[in-house]
C-alpha cells in the first residue's frame, strides 16, 4: 500500500476507526501504586496491565496504596510482595493479614529489577557519602554497596523514585540515589551506574488488589495470565503444641496440593506468636481439593483468611 492515498480507498479507514471506537468505549479503571512516577510499581503496573485500560494514581507509600483501595479511592491497586534476592515485602504481607479486610489478591505480574545508581550529576563514587533508596533495594544490592560504597550511609526512602527527586532536589551534597534509570530520565538525574544489584536475574512479585465485594478481575493482559494460585494466612492456639503445622500442612500434603511458597510473620502479641503465608498451586473455587484442605485447616486453626485466589503470573 505504501503511499497510497487513503481518502481514495474508504474501507482502509474501516479498521482504524473501529479500533478509536473500542479504545474509547473500554472501561478505564483507576490503579493505585507506590509513586511517584518512575517506581518500579509503575512499571510493574503498565507492563501487566492492558494497554489504555487503567488511570495510574500514585500514592505515598505501600499503606497508602491499600487504603486507597479500601476507601473506593482506586478500582484496583498494585503492591510488591516479594521479591528474588530480598525476600518477602514484610509490610504487604502484614497489611494484607491485620489491616485490610475487605481486600483480596486478584492477580499477579512479575518484573525483572535492575537498579541504578543516580546521582543530581556525574560524580566519582569517592564523592557519594549517602545513598538513599527505599528499604527494600540496599539488600537486593549489598555486594556493590560493601564493594564500592561501604564508606557511604544508607537512607531511606519511601519509594526508589523518591529517592531521586531527593538526590535532585540536594546537587552537591554527596547523595546519590539506588532507582530506575526511568525515574532518572523523567526528574533530570544522571546515571552514574547501571545494574548494581547482586544478580541480573533480580525479580520481585507484585499482587493486583481489589475489593471482595466487587470480584471483577483487573484489566491483565492474557500473557500475565498462568495457572491458578491460593494465598492463604493461618494461625492458632494449637501452634504451641507439637506437631500443630504438620497437621495443618497434612491437609495439603494429602490432597496432593503442592506448596509454592511458606513463611512466618510475628503476629504482633507477644514473643513465640506467629501467623503462616503460604502459596499454594489451584483454584479454591475450582478445584474440590483446594477447597476441602481449606476446610480441613479452620478445623485445626484458630484462623484461616483466604487472601486470594487468581491467575498466577
Amino acid at each position: 500500500m505504501g503511499s497510497e492515498d487513503l481518502s481514495e480507498n474508504p474501507s482502509a479507514r474501516v479498521p482504524r476507526a473501529a479500533e478509536d471506537l473500542s479504545r474509547a468505549s473500554r472501561i478505564v479503571s483507576k490503579v493505585g501504586y507506590l509513586g511517584p512516577e518512575g517506581t518500579f510499581s509503575e512499571q510493574a503496573l503498565l507492563s501487566s496491565a492492558l494497554p489504555d485500560s487503567v488511570e495510574p494514581v500514585p500514592q505515598a507509600s505501600i499503606y497508602d496504596t491499600i487504603m486507597a483501595l479500601r476507601h473506593g479511592a482506586v478500582e484496583f491497586a498494585i503492591v510488591p510482595i516479594e521479591n528474588s534476592l530480598d525476600g518477602s515485602i514484610s509490610v504487604t504481607l502484614d497489611l494484607l493479614a491485620d489491616e485490610a479486610p475487605g481486600l483480596q489478591i486478584a492477580g499477579e505480574t512479575l518484573l525483572t529489577v535492575s537498579h541504578s545508581l543516580i546521582a543530581s550529576q556525574l560524580v566519582g563514587l569517592k564523592d557519594i557519602n549517602t545513598v538513599i533508596s527505599h528499604p527494600q533495594v540496599p539488600g537486593q544490592c549489598i555486594r556493590f554497596l560493601r564493594n564500592e560504597l561501604a564508606h557511604a550511609d544508607i537512607r531511606p526512602a519511601s519509594s526508589t523514585a523518591q529517592a531521586v527527586r531527593e538526590v535532585v532536589a540536594s546537587p552537591g551534597q554527596g547523595l546519590a540515589a539506588l532507582g530506575t534509570r526511568l525515574a532518572a530520565d523523567i526528574y533530570g538525574a544522571t546515571v552514574i551506574r547501571d545494574g548494581v544489584q547482586d544478580r541480573d536475574d533480580n525479580e520481585t512479585r507484585f499482587v493486583w488488589l481489589s475489593r471482595s465485594e466487587y470480584p471483577s478481575p483487573p484489566p491483565l493482559h492474557a500473557s500475565a495470565r498462568g495457572q491458578w494460585k491460593t494465598s492463604l494466612v493461618f494461625w492458632g492456639a494449637g501452634a504451641d503444641s507439637p506437631g500443630w503445622l504438620v497437621r495443618c500442612l497434612n491437609e495439603l500434603a494429602r490432597r496432593e496440593i503442592n506448596l509454592t511458597k511458606i513463611e512466618s510473620r510475628p503476629r504482633r502479641e507477644r514473643l513465640g506468636h506467629y501467623m503462616f503465608f503460604v502459596d499454594l498451586e489451584g483454584g479454591l473455587s475450582a478445584e474440590p481439593g483446594v477447597t476441602g484442605a481449606v476446610a480441613g485447616m479452620r478445623e485445626i486453626c484458630e484462623e484461616v483468611r483466604v487472601l486470594g485466589s487468581y491467575p498466577a503470573a
